[in-house]
């Protein structure tokens, strides 16, 4: 309205937030502040909810009382910003209002401050309403009123504090480390800032603060922890953001099982702050081999059974591989409609799945028996079939065998309930291997990075056998999703060397990409390890959502566009002759 009279905060102070009052305030005088939420003008009174992050409060305004007061009231709209000043008044026992802690009391108003108008929001904000999530974004303080939004935020804030709470009690310092680095040669693309004073000279945004705490285990701070914010130029998904929050540790002198020690209790901790049942401790721990072979994929949800392999000679079928067997619990037989879309899934991963019939009988049978599936139990038997384009070629086949798992694990989850969001399954996985071969590269390349340590007794092979090795790293695993990586550091020089020599780096180009960190490796490191959790994606499992976006205050579309601010944007002339930039082409 043009006409409007606002008010001024001035020296007003809340005595009460939304949610704070109860019947036992009764009588009391309150002054409340916050947002119009809903409000119903029935003529003489008007009832209106007051919201503020903490809850909602019913303010009723009295003509026949405050003429004035009421007149105010009438004028407002919703998401109008309010402080309002009265008596708490018990509410009569029909007009109770059970949704809401505060339901048993309201504000009989006799003052009202307009503090500040608002346009018509852009989308209601009731959770009923599904609104595009450009719209969401585009308008995203608006978007982060609605009620789930806050809880997530806020379950976000208390996780952090939990965090916290628990490594500052097991004698963890809180370091920050830079945000304007040396740009990384290995893992994924780095964020540069050039140089003003420097021009063709570049920083880089930290992917992670992997080698600057690494030098602070060589400072002798033996317990280091961050709530890190984190960047890297790649491709987004849900579960990935251009920048992202990491809690970050490393620690002295520790075995595998230290590093374990320190965060199962810190993810009991997360667990009872969020209000998730804690998981008993240790979790569960697996090789990556076993993995592998049981599960298809190095980050398995064991919400869902392992895969079975088996041999079996079927009608002269020829195959280099064992038979799988695929349990899904409780769901019996596929209709013939769902078997067939099964089989081609099956096909497109160069596999073959094989019908339950009276050819197959004893087949399924040996299947049935090697898995121990309940006669309820859905089978399916697949095999191997085309040729493997992999230097680990059993690998790469139960890598297929278990994409087709999850497929058809999730085809027949919501139907059957198999996939319980609040049934949390933790895993360790350990004992991954060193290298990994890069065919572009036509080099093997460090599976983790180049600064894992080796296990003992595969030293030997660092030279000879690169792909037998296997690192002292590993993973934290939730219902399919990796929470955290992490391992036992290299902390001697000669070690460190035959590395390299094992990725193809000679002394010069070690030097020239990592050369701080191995000049601080010589000046007495100690033996080291580590591990970072993504603190997103903790808070997303727990908050029950598909997406991090929905556990990051200012997120990034998939296309890497902040729809509220309208950036990545075009940076002017002067600033780019400031930099010794020259654009070669505009878009």
């Amino acid at each position: 309205m043009d006409n409007l009279q606002l008010d001024f905060l001035g020296d007003l102070k809340r005595t009460h937030t939304c949610g704070d009052l109860r019947a036992s305030d009764a009588g009391k005088r309150a002054l409340v502040m916050g947002w119009v939420h809903r409000r119903r003008d029935l003529g003489g009174v008007i009832f209106i909810h007051l919201r503020d992050r903490y809850g909602v409060t019913q303010l009723v305004f009295h003509e026949n009382v405050a003429p004035e007061v009421h007149a105010r009231a009438e004028a407002l709209g919703g998401e109008y910003v309010i402080a309002a000043e009265g008596v708490v008044e018990a509410r009569s026992a029909e007009t109770i209002n059970p949704a809401i802690p505060t339901g048993e009391v309201e504000i009989a108003v006799s003052r009202i401050w307009i503090l500040n108008e608002s346009r018509v929001p852009p989308f209601p904000l009731e959770e009923t309403v599904d609104v595009k999530e450009d719209v969401r974004l585009k308008y995203r303080y608006v978007d982060l009123r609605r009620p789930h939004m806050q809880r997530n935020i806020l379950m976000r804030s208390k996780v952090s504090l939990a965090v916290r709470e628990v490594l500052y009690g097991l004698g963890f310092l809180e370091i920050e480390t830079p945000f304007m680095t040396k740009s990384t040669p290995e893992g994924a693309r780095d964020f540069l800032v050039p140089s003003r004073v420097q021009h063709g000279m570049f920083y880089a945004l930290p992917q992670s603060p992997q080698i600057f705490k690494q030098l602070l285990m060589v400072s002798g701070f033996d317990k280091y922890f961050q709530i890190v914010r984190c960047f890297r130029d790649e491709d987004l998904r849900a579960d990935r953001q251009y920048e992202f929050t990491q809690i970050d540790l490393e620690m002295s002198f520790p075995q595998q099982e230290t590093i374990f020690g320190v965060i199962e209790p810190l993810v009991q901790k997360v667990c009872e702050t969020a209000g998730h049942p804690v998981p008993a401790a240790p979790f569960q721990r697996m090789s990556y081999a076993d993995a592998i072979r049981l599960y298809g994929i190095d980050k398995p949800d064991l919400r869902l059974p392992p895969m079975t392999s088996f041999e079996f000679e079927f009608q002269g079928f020829q195959t280099p591989m064992p038979f799988v067997a695929i349990r899904i619990p409780g769901i019996g037989k596929p209709s013939r409609k769902e078997r067939d879309e099964l089989k081609l899934i099956a096909q497109e991963k160069s596999l073959v799945m094989f019908d339950e019939g009276s050819k197959t009988e004893a087949m399924y049978a040996a299947a049935r028996e090697k898995s121990g599936a309940a006669a309820d139990d859905m089978i399916l038997v697949v095999a191997h079939t085309g040729p493997m384009r992999s230097w680990r070629p059993e690998e790469a086949f139960y890598q297929s065998c278990g994409q087709f798992r999850l497929h058809v694990g999730q085809k027949f989850a919501e139907r059957h309930k198999l996939l319980d969001p609040h049934n949390f399954k933790f895993l360790w996985v350990v004992d991954f291997p060193m290298f990994e071969w890069d065919d572009e590269e036509n080099r093997w390349a460090a599976a983790h990075h180049p600064f894992t340590s080796v296990h003992d007794e595969d030293l030997k092979r660092l030279t000879s056998d690169p792909g037998a090795c296997r690192a002292k790293s590993y993973d934290l695993v939730l219902n399919g999703t990796e929470l955290g990586s992490g391992s036992i550091r290299i902390h001697r020089k000669d070690v460190q060397a035959k590395v390299f020599a094992a990725l193809g780096f000679s002394d010069e180009d070690a030097r020239k990409k990592f050369g701080y960190l191995l000049e601080g490796l010589e000046y007495g490191a100690p033996p080291h390890g580590g591990i970072a959790l993504g603190l997103d994606r903790l808070v997303m499992i727990m908050a029950g959502e598909s997406s991090i976006r929905e556990v990051i205050p200012f997120p990034k579309t998939a296309r890497g566009t902040d729809l509220m601010s309208d950036c990545p944007s075009p940076a002017n002339e002067r600033t780019l002759r400031e930099l010794g930039i020259k654009l070669a082409s505009k878009v």
